[in-house]
Parts: structure tokens; C-alpha cells; sequence
């Protein structure tokens, strides 16, 4: 007689990014939203590859969500080149959030490309670290933001974008990010990393292919407009794809220097432009954060080169929400756990604000 063992499946988490559920509307409070967030730098630093892609709220009366994607690419010679807001991509795409399996061997395809062909990213990814316990930043009446990151996300494959297909081979970040909230209500917020390059080349092509960066850095800083102790945020420090040190909000000092020219700043999706979307806040040159704790200390040192204006709408006013991508060198050193970090790299940092009339 054999015996055949069930598992659970729920005992292991969702099958997904996320759990399975039906996403309320405006209706029933602020929308309720999905995001999976992507964004890739070659190892050279000339190309930069960006994708959100996002389920909103219901607004229909079969309860379907409202789904979304974009896909931004930048290289030195051509600049920035977005699709709309109806990029395609797959049914269920690429994500490390899933039921758990051995990290450095899960490459899988991911694709998103814009209707009209360009930019077009199709990848293979591999991820070869740990994310970060899941972060919660609540705010307003009973309005909250979720967020978890992973750094040393590896992808090849080919990247079209300018008319132009080019092989890539790309390291990166993956998020995922739900919550329940209105732009006025969240005010804004400031997300980035860093992936250190390789200390020296690698023994092999398939170690190339599998090994973490050697350190990561991602942070965070949510910034609500109410009540006024709801400001939320985190830097995290990864050595060799595994978390080495949370440093809280309670540790970090943020300041800002000047500000990124105007003509640094493109407007994105292509037909924000003709609809009259009024100017967006100042994009920061420089954002510089400290950590510290106990003796452990890390200092990041980013400047802003060129940045794509993301104009999100906005459900209860005409004002857009707008997502800036800055693209910029950074360099990254301190001491934690007596051992000193220290490097430089392309570095990819989101401002996000405005719909402050809504």
C-alpha cells in the first residue's frame, strides 16, 4: 500500500506576488492597489530598464481590477524612451514572492514590451538573494502602504528600445508593493538602490551567472502628509545576496542639494505631453542619507544625471501623482559589523509627489 502525502499549499503562502483577493475601488474608501516594480542597470551603467506594472481597484461591475503597465528604457546615446500605460506583458509575471524555491537556479522569462514595439524588454531572471521582511508604513484614516524589496536580480536577454536590439546582461532590483490609499493622503515618498559591481571578475562564465552582487543597498522614505509622526522608511545594507543591516528611520538622515535641470527631466507615458499636464516639483541633484547605529554607519552619495517624469493620474482631481526615475552615479561607504563597505556604481532613485490639489 503506498502512502501519498498532501501538502497544504496554504501553509506555504500565495502562489503569487499576492495573496488572492478581490481589489475594492473608490467606492468602498481609497483605491486599493498592486505594484510590481523592476528596474535593471548593465554592468557597464549605459543602459538603464525600468517596468512597473500594477492592479488597481475595481471600477467595473463584474469586480475585474484595473490593470496597468509601463516600460522605460534609457541609454547614453538615445536618451529615455517609455511606452504608454498599456504595455503588455504576461498573465502572471516574474516574481521572487512566491512559493518558496532555491534561490540562484528559478531563470525565468520575463517580458514587457509598449504596443507599438519599442521599448521592448525580454529578459531571462534569476534571483540570487533574500528580500527584506515585509515594511508597513499606515497613515490617514486607516490608510497603509506595503512594501518588500530584493536587490541582485541578474537578467539577460535583449532590450529593443530607439530602434535599435541590443544584447543585454543586467543587474537589479525587484518589489512588490500593495496597500490602500489616496495621492493627497500619501503626500510622497523616496525609493532607490545600489548594487555594488563585481570585486574582480569572475572564475567562470557560470559563477558570472549565479553569483550575488557583493553588497546592495536599497532604502526608503515614506512620507504622509498625515497625522505629522507617520513619516515611515529604512535603509538596508545586503552582503552576497543576504541581509547584513536594517537600519530604521529612527537612524537615518536624509538631506537634498540642489536641484536636476528641467531639461534633464523627461516627460513620460508620450501622451502626458498632449494633454496639458501641468509641472512637476523640483527633481533634487543630490540626496545624500546617513545611517548610524550603535557603531555600525553608512553613508549614500547620490547625484542625479537624468530623470523620466512618470504622470500617474490622480482618482480624485485633475492634478497627477508623479513618479520620478532619477538615474545617477552614487557612491556607498561605512563601517557595520567592523567590516568597512565602500563602492561606487549607477544608481536608480524614484522621487515621488505632487496631486497636492486633489
Amino acid at each position: 500500500m503506498t502512502t501519498r502525502s498532501v501538502v497544504d499549499e496554504r501553509s506555504l503562502g500565495p502562489a503569487g506576488p499576492f495573496p488572492v483577493g478581490v481589489l475594492e475601488g473608490l467606492r468602498g474608501g481609497p483605491l486599493e492597489r498592486q505594484w510590481l516594480h523592476y528596474a535593471f542597470v548593465s554592468r557597464c551603467g549605459d543602459l538603464t530598464v525600468i517596468a512597473n506594472l500594477s492592479a488597481l481597484g475595481a471600477d467595473g461591475a463584474d469586480g475585474s481590477p484595473h490593470r496597468r503597465g509601463i516600460v522605460l528604457v534609457h541609454d547614453q546615446e538615445g536618451g529615455w524612451e517609455a511606452s504608454q500605460f498599456n504595455a503588455r506583458h504576461q498573465e502572471v509575471p516574474w516574481s521572487s514572492f512566491r512559493l518558496p524555491r532555491p534561490r540562484g537556479t528559478d531563470e525565468d522569462a520575463f517580458t514587457v514590451t509598449a504596443v507599438a514595439g519599442s521599448p521592448t524588454v525580454d529578459v531571462r531572471l534569476r534571483g540570487t538573494g533574500r528580500a527584506c521582511t515585509s515594511q508597513c508604513a499606515a497613515f490617514g484614516d486607516g490608510e497603509f502602504l506595503r512594501w518588500q524589496a530584493e536587490p541582485g536580480v541578474l537578467a539577460s536577454g535583449v532590450v529593443t528600445a530607439h530602434g535599435r536590439t541590443r544584447k543585454v546582461k543586467l543587474t537589479g532590483y525587484h518589489e512588490r508593493v500593495r496597500g490602500r490609499w489616496s495621492w493627497p493622503t500619501l503626500g510622497g515618498w523616496v525609493f532607490g538602490f545600489v548594487n555594488a559591481p563585481p570585486d574582480s571578475p569572475s572564475s567562470t562564465a557560470e559563477r558570472a551567472e549565479c553569483v550575488p552582487p557583493p553588497a546592495a543597498v536599497v532604502f526608503a522614505l515614506v512620507q504622509p502628509r498625515s497625522p505629522g509622526d507617520a513619516t515611515n522608511g529604512s535603509l538596508m545594507l545586503w552582503r552576497e545576496g543576504r541581509l547584513w543591516r536594517h537600519f530604521p528611520r529612527r537612524c537615518l538622515e536624509m538631506a537634498v542639494d540642489g536641484a536636476l535641470d528641467r531639461d534633464a527631466v523627461v516627460l513620460v507615458p508620450p501622451l502626458a505631453d498632449l494633454l496639458g499636464t501641468p509641472a512637476g516639483a523640483t527633481v533634487p541633484g543630490r540626496l545624500v542619507i546617513s545611517a548610524r547605529m550603535g557603531r555600525d554607519h553608512l553613508l549614500l552619495d547620490f547625484s542625479g544625471r537624468t530623470a523620466a517624469r512618470i504622470a500617474n493620474p490622480c482618482e480624485r482631481g485633475l492634478r497627477p501623482f508623479s513618479v520620478h526615475e532619477t538615474l545617477g552615479p552614487c557612491r556607498v561607504e561605512g563601517v557595520v559589523s567592523g567590516r568597512a563597505v565602500a563602492f561606487e556604481t549607477r544608481g536608480v532613485v524614484e522621487f515621488a509627489g505632487g496631486a497636492d490639489e486633489c
